[in-house]
């Protein structure tokens, strides 16, 4: 019997879809079958997170998010995953609270980047996971190095990620700059880099560049599945 699988979404929607169908998709696709584990999904309203981002009232947000994993809890959930990047500044606060255990997005990207035998990366994200020191610490313990944009990138990365991607707004041009930062952090000595940002993906992907990326999303969503059908 598997575990049924808890995915806190709305951070955003874009991102929330992503994880439902890589979970069920890859079930297919390992097994041919619709036996995939039980999911259960809560999705906050987005727009008070990104209020209180700006405001950096992390503690509306903390007890928010509370409220969201009881809530995954009592429908069932035996663990959860928090379907984006940057409320994992919270994370071992949230862990030592959530009634149900966790799952770390940069505890799985770390041992996806571990498996590649790679050492130093690039990560893109909002500026709360490119300025904050969770995601760089995080891979740290993995012995992994992090090189984030300059300023103006991480500025032109934060806007996209909100303004565009959050929509689901795909454009050329924003897809060009991305790659052209992602070629500018080899340039700094990154060997791959982590689209440390749920919805990237929906704009660059592996085909786009022969740099490695590492795409948190799904990352993640594949260690829920793995950790589910241990039963």
């Amino acid at each position: 019997m598997y575990k049924t699988i808890g995915i806190l979404g709305g951070l955003t929607p874009e991102s929330t879809v992503t994880y439902y169908l890589h979970i069920v998709r890859r079930y297919h696709e390992l097994f041919g079958d619709h036996g995939y584990p039980e999911i259960v999904i809560y999705s906050v309203s987005f727009q008070r997170f990104k209020d209180w981002m700006g405001e950096e009232d992390w503690e509306s947000i903390r007890e928010e998010l509370l409220k969201g994993l009881r809530c995954l809890g009592a429908a069932g959930a035996d663990f959860a995953v928090i379907a984006t990047n940057t409320m994992h500044i919270l994370f071992d606060e949230l862990s030592a609270d959530s009634p149900i255990p966790l799952i770390s997005i940069v505890e799985a990207t770390a041992e996806a980047i571990k498996e590649e035998g790679l050492k130093a990366v690039g990560l893109l994200g909002t500026r709360f996971t490119m300025e904050r020191p969770f995601y760089r610490e995080g891979l740290a313990r993995y012995g992994i190095e992090v090189t984030v944009p300059p300023e103006r990138d991480r500025i032109y990365v934060d806007r996209v990620a909100f303004e565009e991607l959050s929509r689901g707004l795909l454009r050329d041009e924003s897809r060009r700059e991305f790659l052209r930062i992602i070629d500018d952090l080899v340039e700094r000595g990154a060997e791959g880099v982590v689209l440390g940002c749920t919805e990237i993906p929906l704009l660059v992907t592996q085909q786009h560049t022969p740099v490695k990326l590492f795409d948190t999303a799904t990352i993640h969503a594949e260690k829920a599945l793995r950790y589910a059908m241990e039963g």
